[in-house]
């Protein structure tokens, strides 16, 4: 019995020790907005990966990028293109996908690959180079005139397709329900309005949520966190 639980337990610190190193390569390979760009305008032609889905890359992305991820039909012919010898670097929404496409890319004896913290969000929103589809419906001076016209205004600053950005909206709706009209909120998302959310030079994941007060911000979550809770304890002092 001692000798099956000792087996028992070194089996569990092997296993341990093994989620920890994969986790540690995993955050190793994501790299900040600077350093990520950095070594995109070191590279003569670049090897860019846009991880989304073919839809979200069509709407927007950086400019000079191949879109496929993981899921792709054509996954394996695509990284045949790809020169190992040289950096590759990927993006997604975030920087779940692509992270994992990093990762795989590594495994495949690719010399160096890595993944853009904060993902197409954090390029965008600090006003990096993009391509976008369509013209944004909310310019910088209409911002500012909304901001400026009331007295609190609650920003959520996101994109349809994030997965935590779905989550702020009931959250949303209470804050509403409980302050009607002595609280704006602005919803701006990455899809209708690229622009914007690059003129805030703000942005470095979403959801994004920014509360002014008198024309001033009295606080800016990167993520969801508890909202509601924060809306109230700013707006009760």
């Amino acid at each position: 019995m001692k000798k099956q639980n000792l087996k028992n337990n070194i089996t569990a610190i092997i296993l341990l020790l093994s989620i920890a190193g994969f986790a540690q390569n995993e955050k190793s390979n994501t790299v900040s907005l600077n350093e990520f760009y950095s070594k995109i305008k070191s590279e003569k032609n670049p090897q860019i990966i846009d991880a989304r889905g073919p839809e979200e890359y069509a709407l927007n992305h950086i400019e000079g990028v191949v879109n496929f991820n993981l899921e792709s039909k054509d996954y394996a012919q695509q990284v045949a293109k790809l020169d190992k010898t040289k950096p590759v670097f990927t993006y997604s929404i975030g920087a779940g996908r692509s992270v994992w496409l990093a990762n795989d890319l590594l495994k495949k004896g690719f010399k160096q690959a890595y993944s853009l913290e904060g993902g197409i969000a954090n390029w965008i929103g600090n006003g990096k180079p993009f391509y976008a589809n369509s013209k944004s419906k909310l310019s910088l001076a209409e911002y500012n005139k909304i901001i400026a016209d009331n007295t609190t205004v609650l920003v959520d600053i996101g994109s349809k397709y994030c997965g935590a950005c779905k989550k702020v909206k009931p959250v949303l709706e209470t804050i509403k329900t409980q302050y009607g009209e002595n609280l704006k909120i602005v919803e701006i998302d990455l899809e209708e309005n690229p622009q914007i959310v690059a003129d805030l030079k703000t942005v470095k994941v979403f959801p994004t949520l920014i509360l002014y007060k008198n024309g001033e911000i009295i606080f800016k979550k990167d993520g969801l966190g508890d909202l509601k809770k924060d809306v109230d304890v700013a707006l009760a002092k």
